[in-house]
Parts: structure tokens; sequence; C-alpha cells
């Protein structure tokens, strides 16, 4: 029985506007440019390469604060150029936009650092600017310091946080999809009329947190709602993206893990009326490769040379807010509870199945896990495995930029594309239709598309 051809999956380059983002220490390399993060220049140069090799996406991760001291302060987060300083991604979009034709590009916001009104202006900008090639990761905050610098005392309690989302992501699905009907703006020279007053609507939202009247200032864009990553893996976290998310980000620690976790996920958007299909997932891996297996195991351990294990440490230390700094390193980390990030504690655990696991592990895995060391070929092999446990695709996180991705373009994605496990060439068309092939806006199923026509008043036809 002929057996169906393989499906390409979907790439994209898992980065943030700073130095140090996942892999820390490496920024310290001879060819490492990760300290040129400042500078356009090199950010619309790595699109390219991206766009060269037929990725789909450039996903930006961001922060609005620092993590949980380490050691009693966060000393250790400016001394490694641990996703500090970092800039906002956002503000690269258009000029990345501008420099490419089809790549997406995705970036972080949170729900803490912008009112959801201007947000969704922004967003409809950008996505008029790029033709429709804007996605947006939804996330809401762990980090007390962020809490901070927007004014509240804390951080916010996790559900609550998620409770927090749903207001938010509702208020901007109203302006997107609801303020403005399809054929409103008109631009006619003869009439004089730029844009029908009746068929723009304001949407009255009032809520626990927001009271937005509208009308939304920008004409409907591309995909009027951007392409929605969102990347919880806590149970309200798997909720909210059963509910919202197109694209899941996951980091799940093995094949196993992932193949539940989508699992998961997908019947929890059926129960919400959607289907499975409405939802793709990346996988967070990222790879060394090497003309032989050998010549990969000697880049890898190279690479390990330079890696800051303390800052690997610490920026796990800081993400749970627990303050591991003073800790034995071979210390059980034991059951910890807390209102940061509650699925990396389980996440070690499931690695570490032989014995206790400790801090030592938590710096080595966070470092090393979800990496793939191998010739192209068995590269591709691996990949294939995680796309049969339920992965549509990768965010493909950098030990070195531009490097990281020059080697994978250059070297793993020929070997993808004449598996069919890479695309070739581009769809047409805005980010949305190029990852699901069923247009440009969000499907009547999706949670959003009730407030198509929501706002519009009923009008009661006149007796004869």
């Amino acid at each position: 029985m002929p057996q169906n051809p393989p499906r390409p999956l979907h790439f994209a380059a898992f980065v943030m506007n700073t130095t140090g983002h996942i892999v820390q220490g490496t920024w310290r390399r001879p060819h490492a440019r990760q300290t040129d993060f400042n500078s356009l220049d090199h950010w619309v140069d790595l699109a390219k390469t991206l766009e060269r090799g037929k990725f789909d996406a450039i996903f930006f991760a961001d922060v609005v604060g620092l993590y949980a001291p380490y050691r009693g302060d966060e000393r250790k987060y400016f001394e490694a150029g641990l996703q500090v300083p970092s800039n906002d991604p956002s503000v690269l979009a258009s000029a990345i936009a501008y420099a490419t034709e089809h790549l997406g590009i995705a970036f972080t916001a949170s729900i803490l650092q912008e009112h959801p009104f201007n947000f969704a202006r922004r967003i409809s900008t950008l996505d008029h600017a790029s033709k429709g090639r804007i996605a947006w990761n939804i996330v809401t905050n762990y980090l007390p310091n962020a809490s901070r610098n927007f004014g509240l005392e804390g951080l916010t309690a996790h559900d609550e946080r998620y409770a927090w989302a749903d207001e938010y992501v509702d208020v901007t699905y109203k302006l997107w999809e609801g303020s403005w009907e399809e054929d409103a703006l008109l631009q006619d020279p003869v009439t004089g009329i730029h844009a029908d007053y009746d068929k723009v609507h304001r949407i009255n939202h009032e809520g626990p947190r927001y009271r937005v009247e509208g009308p939304h200032l920008v004409t409907p864009s591309p995909q009027r709602t951007p392409l929605l990553f969102q990347a919880g893996a806590s149970e309200a976290g798997r909720t909210f993206a059963a509910k919202n998310a197109e694209a899941v980000f996951i980091q799940s620690p093995n094949l196993d893990s992932a193949a539940r976790d989508t699992s998961d996920i997908r019947s929890r958007a059926v129960q919400h009326g959607r289907r499975a299909e409405d939802l793709k997932f990346f996988q967070g891996l990222y790879v060394v490769p090497g003309s032989t297996e050998e010549e990969a195991k000697r880049i890898a351990a190279e690479l390990d040379e330079w890696i800051d294990y303390d800052a690997q440490l610490s920026h796990m230390s800081g993400a749970v807010g627990i303050d591991f700094g003073h800790e034995d390193l071979d210390k059980p980390i034991g059951e910890l509870r807390t209102e940061g990030v509650q699925s990396i504690v389980g996440w070690i655990k499931d690695l570490v199945t032989d014995r206790p696991a400790t801090l030592r592990d938590v710096a080595h895995y966070t470092a090393t896990n979800s990496r793939i060391v191998g010739t192209p070929e068995q590269i591709a092999d691996r990949l294939a495995k995680w796309q049969a446990a339920g992965v549509d695709g990768i965010n493909l996180v950098n030990a070195e930029i531009p490097g990281s991705y020059e080697d994978f373009v250059d070297q793993v994605v020929p070997v993808l594309q004449a598996r069919g496990l890479a695309q070739t060439e581009y769809a047409e068309g805005t980010l949305r239709h190029k990852l699901f092939g069923q247009g440009d806006r969000l499907p009547e199923r999706h949670q959003a598309a009730r407030y198509r026509g929501a706002f519009a008043p009923v009008r009661v036809a006149s007796a004869l």
C-alpha cells in the first residue's frame, strides 16, 4: 500500500532583541554577532538569510522586566547579558517586512505592557505594512519586576493572569473583526466619500479591566486579526491556547511528551468548537550539523566550552522566582510550586527518571536538551520523528547569530527539501494562508469570528 508523501514542516527562527537569549555565554565566540542586536542591519540580514532558507517566520521572544533575583540581586543578568538590555522587537517589524517578501514576522507582546486599543492599532498598521505577515505571540507575565514596572504591586496570580488575557484578546478581536465592515472604505473621488460612516462601528466594550468605546482607527488589514501564537503550558495556558491560538509554541522534553501535549491541546480545541487541525505546534529545538557525526559532536563539544552554566541556572532560577544562587548544584529540586513558570520543574523531572533531579541537571538540560547533533541526514531523521509525534513545525533556537541559521539553511534545509520535509517555494498570500492554505482570515469557528457584524445597527424595514 503506497504511503502518503511527507508533509513539509514549518520553520521559525527563535530569536530575541538582546544578546543572551536561550543558550547563555556563546555570544563570546569569535564569529558570534549577538552583540549587534542594536543594529537594524543585523536583523534585516538575518531575515534575508531565513527567507533564502524558506523559513516561515522569524519569531521574537520578549520580556518587559528583569528576572527574579539570583544570589540576592540581578547582577548576574547584567554581567552575562542575559536578556538585558532588551529592545522592543515590534519596532523591527516594518523594516524586516520591507526587506523581505514572504517571511512572517512574529513578536511577543504581553497583556501587561500596552492598552489593547493602542496595541490593536499598532498590529493593524504593521499587518498593512507587511501585506499580512504579522503574528502576535500572546503572553501574560511571570516576572514580578515587570509588574512593578507597569504600576502593579506585584505579580498577578497565575490563573487571574489568564482571565485578564481573556478580556484583553476579546477587546482586540472586537476591534479587528467587528469595528469596520469589509466594504466600509470607499475612497470615491466622484462622490467625495472616503468611508461609509454607517459601516464603521463603536464596540462599546465594558469589562473588569477595560472600557473601550471605539471604533478601531485602522481599516481592516489583510489578515484583520494577526496570526495568533501562544506558549502557555499550564492548565490555564492550555485552555487559553485551545480557545485562541493558531500556532502553539511548545518546549516538550521528549517525543512522548510532545505527543501528549499536542493531543491534549488539540482535544481541548475541539471541545471549544474548533477543529484539531486549526492548531499548528512548533517545538523549540536547535541543531548542530556536521559533515560527519564525529564532526558534529566535535562542534557541539566546542560549543559546550563556551556555555555559561551559571547563567543557565540563573535564567531558570529567575523564571520560576526561586533564588537557586546560594544552593548546592547537586541538591534535588524537590517539589516546587511557584507563580512563575509552573511547567519547568516537571519538564526537568521528565528528563531525569533514574534519580532525583538536581539543580545541576537544570543548568545542563536548559542548555542542551533541545539540541540535535549529527549529520544533516541524521537531523532530518530526528525532525521527522518530532513530526510523527504531532509537531507541525520547529522554532529553531540559536547558539550563534547568524551562524546557527546559516548552517541550518546551507546544510540541513537542502536535505529536508529533498525529503519533502521543508518547503521549496513560498505560497502566495498572507502568513495565515501560507501556513493553513485556507484564506487570509480566521475561520468562522474561531471565537473572534463572532464579532463579525456584531456591532452593526439592526435596521428595521419601514412599514408600507
